[in-house]
């Protein structure tokens, strides 16, 4: 074992978690002690160091107080906060039936519970989810029956606190919509103090047949904070999944979705956006499987790489010999905003059935010159038709988004990470 995977075990036996749970942290303890750690040889990890997790003294993040942030994204939602991976009720809005804490849970709810966690799971692809359940404390159980369909968008928030220096806290959300179900659910990730702190976060997400779910995940958090995030998801015959997700970079951010169908007519729609500057670091891997016929895949990723960042994009599309008349479309394009900037990206698609329709591609390009002649001949600064390229070459994305709150609040957050100045991003909004 490294001596993060000693840490982290010696922090699970410490920690005092509800009884029911104890069975199951118990078996991704032994899972997560059996694992091997990834090297540079790694092909997983081989552009992405986990030096800053083992450099490191970890402690468990504690409940405690907190106080909401000034830039809520939205405010006609339902609001579940989180504060260091504990529910927080006194900062959440009352919660109807079927979104539950797992600290609230009744006996006949932790059943339930128990017998969804990991079944969207592949163990021995995904390290740090056994992590997740090795340390699982208290999570949120999203539960819709067959037809229920939410009036509001749940606004997940998990706020960090960072009391101490090298304090770790797990998040764990279970959602799982029954026949015909409906509901929209944001993730937002938020760090309130500058320590080193680090989250590990998994989210799994069962759809039913015909079901329809809009996921949107937010990891915008100060760069000092690790981040060990996946997304799992499996989707029942004619089931709908839009997700997005936009990431800033910080000293270790590690992404992994992974998505599969398994009923004929199930439809996914991935987009992505990552913008690392200065020395930050942040590495996506996505895998969709097709294991079932008539199924279609959209995925489209976007970066935008400043300074001396560096970013990795690993997307994947498995053909399975049964998925017959697929449809599987996957983009990712980059934008290096300087000559030190650094992309890896490797697109894949792997098929072994021969009536399917699929492409894939990547970029990587540069700011334009003629675009930035252009611009700074009718008096734009050059610093400013840097910002307004940048920009633009994401914006399709954002402006794509069902959510107007979101895409409000998006604006100026990405504005901010390309401009230099406030007057730069006051600019580029209000024009």
């Amino acid at each position: 074992m490294s001596e993060f995977q000693i840490q982290s075990v010696a922090l699970a036996s410490q920690q005092t978690a509800p009884a029911w749970l104890s069975h199951l942290r118990q078996q991704q303890t032994e899972t997560w002690q059996a694992a091997a750690w990834p090297g540079r040889k790694t092909e997983a990890w081989r552009y992405t160091s986990l030096a800053p997790l083992e450099n490191q003294t970890w402690q468990l993040a504690q409940a405690c107080s907190a106080e909401l942030p000034d830039d809520l994204v939205l405010s006609d939602a339902l609001r579940v906060v989180f504060v260091n991976g504990h529910f927080s009720a006194q900062l959440s809005d009352p919660l109807p039936q079927g979104v539950t804490p797992f600290s609230r849970a009744q006996p006949e709810e932790q059943v339930l519970i128990l017998a969804g966690l990991n079944q969207t799971l592949v163990a021995d692809k995904h390290l740090f989810a056994s992590l997740n359940g090795a340390l699982l404390n208290d999570g949120l159980w999203l539960h819709l029956e067959p037809g229920q369909r939410l009036a509001q968008p749940i606004y997940l928030l998990h706020l960090q606190t960072a009391q101490q220096e090298g304090e770790l806290a797990p998040v764990r959300i279970l959602v799982q919509l029954g026949q015909s179900a409906e509901a929209t659910l944001l993730e937002d990730y938020r760090v309130q103090a500058p320590g080193i702190s680090a989250v590990s976060a998994v989210t799994e997400l069962q759809l039913g047949a015909n079901a329809s779910l809009q996921h949107y995940r937010l990891n915008l958090e100060e760069e000092n904070h690790l981040h060990l995030g996946s997304v799992h998801a499996t989707l029942a015959a004619d089931a709908r999944l839009q997700g997005f997700t936009l990431a800033s970079g910080s000293r270790l951010k590690r992404l992994d979705y992974h998505l599969r169908h398994l009923g004929q007519g199930a439809d996914l729609k991935l987009q992505g956006i990552y913008l690392p500057r200065g020395n930050q670091r942040i590495d996506y891997h996505t895998e969709v499987e097709h294991v079932v016929p008539h199924c279609t895949t959209d995925e489209v990723f976007r970066g935008v790489i400043a300074d001396t960042a560096k970013a990795c994009f690993n997307g994947r599309i498995h053909i399975h010999p049964q998925a017959q008349k697929t449809l599987a479309e996957m983009s990712n394009r980059n934008l290096l905003t300087s000559p030190r900037a650094e992309i890896n990206t490797k697109p894949e698609l792997e098929i072994y059935a021969d009536d399917v329709k699929c492409a894939h591609g990547a970029t990587v390009s540069q700011l334009n010159d003629e675009a930035l002649f252009y611009m700074t001949s009718r008096g734009i600064s050059a610093a400013e038709a840097r910002v307004m390229l940048s920009f633009g070459f994401v914006n399709e994305l954002v402006e794509g988004l069902a959510l107007e709150e979101l895409r409000v609040w998006l604006r100026p957050k990405i504005a901010a990470i390309f401009a230099q100045t406030s007057s730069l991003t006051r600019h580029l909004i209000h024009d």
